[in-house]
Order: structure tokens, then sequence, then C-alpha cells
């Protein structure tokens, strides 16, 4: 055991110049605490300072966590799961400290070190500590404040610690952020949800606390009451509902980032959903991430989510204004295997508003009739669905076709579809109308679970390995009513079966240990969400995919696999990793050439959601940059980062990279739409992925899809290349001169389809030499000249300078009001419009806001006043500005 003394080879500093602080420090720390310099990669080196505090009457073992200079930063505090202490979250505690927070990490009562009973976040327990740390941190000097006893503070955690994050903004206002994981809203309806007894986990609470003697007695005699009735009273939902977040649902008020488990049979989706509606309905910035682990095991993108809690903070606690803290909705989609070293496949989808559990309801017809089934004597054997406490992502192997619950005989009723004709992805929770009744004055305890059956009926997958249990009494018994099954993400596959059953029995639920005869009838379709908001980002596709001959795929492959292995490949920048493209100091030398560039020095970054334009006359290096982004050559100097990876020949995260450059391959005797389905076959991935549809529309090649490539003219060769380019709708589209050969509407279509494309939270590369239709398409420019960047920014910065002025009216102004104008000292002339509701005033010495004011003084009927010049002559400036 770690006693309070100082470690005094790690305390003192190297430079005598700080002797006064160490012995300052040492006098502090003596009643209690250790600091100790933690080992880091690189600077800011971090500080951990162990201390015991008594911030709510019982001792709490804390960790405090800093980095770098003496200058103010925000706070965050860090909670642990159940069963767990301040150590399990160290290492999220040393990033974010490293980061620029001064971090606090503590034992909850009763775990590690801590003093006190467990009381499962009780207000007046665990909550009121917490206010106790915020009044700490408070006082730390290296803390920022909002005002005297207020610190900018922020909280995350998972589970337990999640759940405390909650409950502390709904109880302390100081609290400014929050990002709570894979927790729960109400602790009686997670433990008892509709009534029914979730026994296995509450089993496992009690044993990984450390015993009914560990908790406090109220909550064990709680537990040990329900346990053997297996029922729940109102005693015992009224003691859980008040220690959970529900309660002061409508007190917390801050920015809440919300990340739920799919893979979660104990705090399942729809717990999330409930905060959700809660938080945002106070006003708050809210947003939910399903990732694809949970309590019941698999991955739980520690990563991942730990980067997006930062940027959560950065935004929200650091006031950075401009950090992407993500789509308002997320979820992790799984599926397939890698066959390079046997992980599952998983790739995001989103969208820009929360969809919740019920949207886009699409109905599914079962088969009719009325099922008869029984409870058996002593509810066993029960069925199997999720196996808690087991872990190892059992309940992910359904996304990979593998079904692992079971059913008994005679227990269990079923309704199923006909095979599907197309692939249904579902994103909430589905609903069913059915009527039950229970052998006479007795409750009817169900479990209801879609299943996703086989073609041939031999196999059925349980998504996430989920089931809802309902309690539905006497009176609700014999009528229609509507039951709601688990949230689920799951895609049924075109000729799949959706199989709707209900069990009369569960291995983690506690069933009625009497007999009982159940029959239930479908009182109307399956009701499906769809969430039709939510758009999924591309999979893994092989580099070697991008515009050459399928022929040399195989070769290809072959050829750069032999070059990964002679190249190191820097570790990924999880700071980058939402970051499309970053890129550092890139450099290329003409071949043979000492001194002369192709490209020098070039630094730029293009954000989520940007249409960017990358302008330059001939010779600028604009191919050259866009060959190295994707790998094709290799830059002398400089770095290149997409989605926080470094760029090398094929690196696997090019996959996310759909490319256009310098025309694509197709093999000549085979129809255009033969070569894209080849191309698309060749990445493996299902045929309903490709959004093939789209692609062609925007080809817009109509009957010529069904001729021999050979017979297209460059034009049609074009287009057809820009839909592979878009097959899967990549994250990141770099598309070079991608208007040549097109005729007026098609370049007009290929810029509305560039908006859309980015709008969707995609980011679109362009190079063109059309400088109104980048203007009217790009949101952000690079202007390159002679292998040097010249500017970058938005389109409406780099236009908005210059000396014209648009004037726009309410009224059309008169020639002779023109004339008054252009008579103005110090405006070189004043045009009319078209419409006559404005004028293009050049100004010659006057300002504009001395312009504004003569307007006023004319009566001019002024709506708008703004800088306005095209991008060609904003070019053309910039060019001959740099040559100069």
């Amino acid at each position: 055991m770690e006693t309070p003394t100082v470690r005094w080879r790690r305390l003192l500093p190297r430079t005598p110049g700080r002797w006064a602080a160490a012995v300052a420090a040492l006098a502090v720390l003596v009643g209690g605490g250790t600091w100790t310099a933690v080992a880091d990669d690189g600077p800011p080196a971090v500080q951990r300072e162990d201390r015991m505090l008594r911030p709510g009457g019982v001792e709490i073992d804390t960790s405090y966590f800093t980095a770098g200079g003496s200058g103010k930063r925000p706070a965050v505090l860090i909670g642990h799961g159940f069963g767990g202490s301040k150590n399990d979250v160290r290492a999220q505690a040393e990033k974010l400290a490293a980061d620029g927070y001064a971090v606090l990490t503590w034992s909850a009562r009763g775990f590690g070190r801590s003093g006190g009973a467990i009381s499962l976040n009780d207000p007046d327990g665990e909550v009121k500590d917490v206010s106790g740390l915020i009044d700490w941190l408070a006082e730390r000097p290296e803390v920022e404040l909002d005002k005297k006893g207020d610190p900018r503070v922020g909280l995350t955690g998972a589970s337990y610690g999640g759940a405390v994050s909650l409950l502390a903004a709904g109880h302390d206002q100081r609290v400014d952020a929050i990002a709570p994981v894979i927790t729960y809203w109400n602790l009686a309806d997670a433990l008892f949800p509709d009534g029914v007894f979730k026994k296995l986990w509450a089993g496992i609470f009690i044993t990984t606390g450390g015993g009914c003697e560990k908790f406090e007695k109220q909550l064990c005699e709680m537990y040990e009451r329900v346990a053997v009735s297996g029922k729940p009273d109102a005693a015992a939902t009224k003691l859980l509902a008040e220690r959970s977040p529900s309660a002061v649902a409508d007190r917390i008020k801050v920015p809440s980032l919300l990340l739920q488990g799919q893979s979660d049979s104990l705090f399942p989706l729809g717990q999330a959903d409930a905060m959700q509606k809660a938080i945002s309905a106070n006003g708050a910035p809210v947003s939910v991430d399903w990732i694809s682990g949970g309590h019941d095991g698999g991955d739980n993108e520690t990563a991942r989510v730990e980067g997006r809690v930062g940027s959560w903070f950065d935004r929200y606690l650091k006031e950075e204004t401009g950090t992407d803290t993500g789509p308002a909705f997320r979820v992790t989609r799984t599926g397939g295997i890698d066959s390079t070293d046997g992980a599952a496949l998983k790739r995001g989808a989103s969208s820009d508003t929360y969809p919740g559990l019920r949207s886009g309801g699409r109905e599914i017809a079962l088969g009719e009739g009325t099922k008869t089934f029984r409870n058996p004597a002593g509810s066993a054997p029960p069925a199997i669905s999720a196996v808690p406490g087991v872990g190892g992502g059992l309940s992910q192997l359904s996304s990979l076709g593998v079904g692992l619950s079971l059913d008994f005989p005679g227990q269990f009723g079923r309704f199923e579809s006909a095979p599907l004709a197309t692939s249904v992805h579902v994103t909430g929770t589905p609903t069913a109308r059915v009527t039950v009744k229970a052998t006479e004055g007795r409750d009817a305890v169900l479990f209801g679970k879609v299943y996703d059956v086989s073609p041939d009926g031999r196999q059925q997958v349980l998504p996430s390995q989920l089931v809802a249990p309902y309690r539905i009494t006497p009176d609700q018994q014999g009528k229609p009513i509507e039951l709601a099954l688990p949230a689920v993400d799951h895609e049924f596959d075109a000729g799949h079966r959706m199989r709707l059953v209900f069990s009369a029995t569960d291995l983690g639920y506690a069933s009625p240990a009497e007999p009982a005869t159940y029959t239930v009838t479908a009182d109307g379709p399956l009701t499906v969400p769809t969430a039709p908001a939510v758009t999924t980002a591309a999979a893994t596709l092989p580099w070697w995919t991008w515009g050459l001959p399928a022929a040399a795929l195989v070769i290809a492959a072959a050829l750069l696999l032999t070059a990964r292995r002679r190249t190191a490949t820097p570790a990924p920048d999880p700071e980058l990793t939402d970051v499309p493209l970053q890129i550092t100091g890139l450099s290329k030398k003409y071949a043979k050439s000492v001194d002369r560039y192709a490209v020098r020095e070039l630094s730029f970054r293009v954000e989520k959601g940007q249409v960017l334009g990358l302008l330059g006359p001939n010779g600028a290096g604009k191919t050259t940059t866009l060959r190295m982004l994707m790998g094709l050559i290799t830059p002398d100097e400089g770095e290149i980062r997409v989605f926080g990876q470094a760029i090398r020949p094929g690196a696997p995260v090019l996959s996310r990279v759909g490319a256009f450059v310098e025309g694509a391959g197709f093999l000549p005797h085979l129809s255009g739409r033969a070569n894209l389905d080849l191309y698309w076959q060749a990445t493996g991935r299902p045929a309903e992925d490709a959004h093939i549809e789209e692609a062609l529309e925007i080809a817009g090649l109509g009957d010529a899809l069904a001729r021999a490539v050979r017979t297209y003219s460059q034009g049609m060769r074009q287009r057809l290349a820009i839909a592979q380019a878009m097959l899967g709708m990549p994250d990141l589209l770099i598309l070079d001169e991608p208007t040549n050969g097109l005729d007026p509407p098609q370049i007009r279509e290929m810029r509305d389809v560039m908006i859309r494309y980015a709008a969707g939270g995609r980011t679109v590369i362009v190079s063109s030499h059309l400088l109104s239709e980048v203007e009217q398409s790009c949101t952000h420019l690079v202007v390159m000249d002679r292998g040097r960047l010249v500017q970058a920014g938005p389109v409406a910065e780099i236009t908005g300078s210059g000396d014209m002025i648009l004037v726009t009216t309410a009224e059309e102004v008169s020639e002779p009001l023109a004339e008054k104008v252009a008579s103005l000292p110090g405006i070189g002339s004043a045009v009319r419009l078209d419409d006559g509701r404005g004028l293009l005033v050049r100004l010659d010495g006057a300002t504009t806001s001395r312009l504004v004011a003569d307007l006023v003084r004319l009566d001019v009927p002024v709506t708008g006043v703004g800088p306005h010049r095209r991008l060609e002559d904003a070019f053309l400036t910039l060019i001959s500005g740099g040559a100069a």
C-alpha cells in the first residue's frame, strides 16, 4: 500500500531555482499526498499528486494531474466504473492533462482506498463528494474560475462514473459540461424494466461491489427483499429512482455528450434516449453516440471515445468555437471480418439531428394467428439471450451472422414475415401491437425479441443479443397493447425474414415460479424504425481500386504489400481522427533536380463538410499535391495525414478516400455499368453499399451505360469516372478537373452534387480551372502558385477584399439617383444592377462607412452593403501578387 510520503527522487527539481517551490510543495503534501512526475512520450510532462480528501465527510482517495506552465486551465473530473477505482482512468487523465486540463480522479465511496459504504450515487453521499471535489478545485491556483468558488469544470466517466456526472450536473450548477459513457438515466428502469427484475445483473452488482455488507444497509435490504420475491416492490423502485439522474432531469442544463453501448443488456440504448430528450428539452446542446461495445463486452472504441470527449471539452470548457464536436447523432456499424487480422470491420453512420428511436417507421407484415405457450414451473430451463458478466463481445457476433440465443420448445410463440424484398436497416426500437392473455388472475411476464432469420430458415440471429421484458397485468390483458422491442442498429439483408418471438423465460431475468399458460395474438404488422436521415460513412476499400484497370488489381496489391514492409509508418495522431486532411510542410522536387520544386513547404487543413477548391495556374503543383495525397508518389519532405493517419503507399486510411485524378482506367470491351459493377465487386462490400443508382444519376449516361466503354467519347468517360469515384460515398472525395468534357447542364449538376455531398458531413476537394464554378460550389479555397501556398480560407474572405462595394436596396434605384451617388467625393463609379434594386459602387478614396452615411443622407433605401469581387479578380490579384 502506498504511504502518504513523498517519493523524493521524482519530486525534487533538477534546477536549484525551483528548490523553494519544492519545499513548499513538500510542506503541503506531507499531510497525506504524494506528487509524481508521470512519464510521457514528450513535453509537456504530466505531474500527479495523490492525496486523501474528505469532501463529504468520508475519506476519498484522489489523484490530481497537471502539465505545463502556470497558466489558468479548465478542470475535468473523471469517475470510474462500478467495482473499479481511480486507477482505471489514469491513462485518460494523463492525456487530458497533457492537453491542457487540470484533471482530478477519485475512488468512489466503498471502492479502492476510499472509505464509506456504497450508496449508489446518493445525493447525500457520492454526489456530495463530487461537489466537495469541485470546491477543492476552486482553490487550486492553476484552475480557471468563472467566478470565486466556481471553477470551469467538466465531468466524464463510464457506467457508475457516467451516472455521477449526470447527477452532479443536476445538483451543482458549477458544472459546465459532461460526457457520460454507457450509463443509466433511471436505475430503477434499468434493473426493474417494466416491473421485471433483472436478477443476473443485480447479482453481479452486489458481487462486484464486494458483497452486501459493503453497501449501505437499506440498499442491501432492498436487494435481498427483491431477490427473494423475484419482483420489485414500490419501495425498491422509489429508492433507486431517487438516486438516478432522472430525478433531477429538469436541472441538467449543460452541454452533454451521451455515449451509449449497443452491446449492453444492463443499460440499453433507451437510457440514452431518455437522457437526450430531457436534457435537450432544457435547451442544452446534446450529441448522442452509439458505440460498438457496452457492458456485455466487445469493442468500447476507447481511443475514439476519449478523442471525442476531449473535443467536447475543448469546445465547451476551453471555448474553442472552431472545434468539431462531431454530429448530433453517430452510430458505429459492424459488418464483415478484416481478413488481415480477423477484427470486425467498423464504420460510422451519422446525422445532423438526433433521430430518436422511432424515426422512419416501416411496417413489416407478420403471419397471423394466436400462439399458445407455457411458463414452466420454477421458470426453468430459461431461454438464453445475453449472458451478463461473460463479456467477450458475444452480442457483437450477431452483426457477423452468428446466432447464440436459445428458446425452448413450448415456451415461446413466434410470428414471421415473408422474405424481405430489399434490405432493411433498423435503427431504433421496433414496435408490435399484440393481445396477451394469461392464466386467470396472473401477470403475464414475457420477453420480446426480433430475430434475423437466414433465407433457408436454419439460422436465426438476435441483434446485440437483446430482449425486452414485459409485465402485463390482468387489467391490460385481453385487449391490444403496443410493446416496444429492444433498440438496436442492425441490417436485415434482402431475402432474410424478421421473426418476432415472445418467450416465457429469460436467463437474465426473474420469471414467476408458478406455471402459467400464455396466449399472444399479433394485431398488426411489426413497425421498424429505419432512421432515413442517418447516412453511413464509406467502409474499408482497397486503395488500388481507384481508377486502375481490374486486370491490374492483384499485381498492384502485391507491389504495395512489399513496399509497405519497407516503409515505417508514423503512429496515428488521435487529435486528428476527425480531420479529413492536414498537410504540413509538404515539398516535392522535380525528378533529377536539386533545387526546382513542384511543391514547396505547403501547409493547409481541410475540415468536415467543406468543399475545398484547389486553385492555381498551370504548373502551380496542384496535381502533384493530389497525387501525393493519394499515396501515388512520395513527398521529399513534410507530412500528409488523412483522419489522423499518415499517408504512405497502400495506407489503409486511403480506403476512406474516393478519387478521380488524371482519368480512370476501364476495361474497354465491357459496358459502363459492367465496369462499375466489377469495380465494386473487387471491394468485397455488399452491393447495396455501393449507392450505384446515385452514382449513375450523376453520370447521366442514359442508354450508353449498356454500351462498351470503347465507344464512349471523352466526356462520357469523364462522367463514368466521376461516378466510380463516388461509389460507396467515401468520407473524402478528390476530383481533379471533374468538369472537363461536360456540357453546361452537366457542369451545373456536378456543382449541385458536390454541395449535397459535403452537406452530409463528407468532404470534397476539387481542382478546376473554371473559376466561376468554383466560386459557386466551393466553401473554402487553397490558392497555389509555383508550388507554394498563396492564400487559404473561406471563399467569402478571399473574394471579399477589394474596392468594389455591392449596395442592395428595397426599391428600384433611379438613374438620376445613381448619378448622384457616382458624383460623391471619393466614389469612382456607381452602376445600377440589372434589376435596378441596387448599385455596384467602386470606391476611389472613400470608405465604406462614409459611403453608407452618404447613401442615408440621399434617402437611398439601403438593405445591405458588402464587398463585391469575383473570384476571377481575386485569383488574378493573388497570382500577380505572388509573381511580383
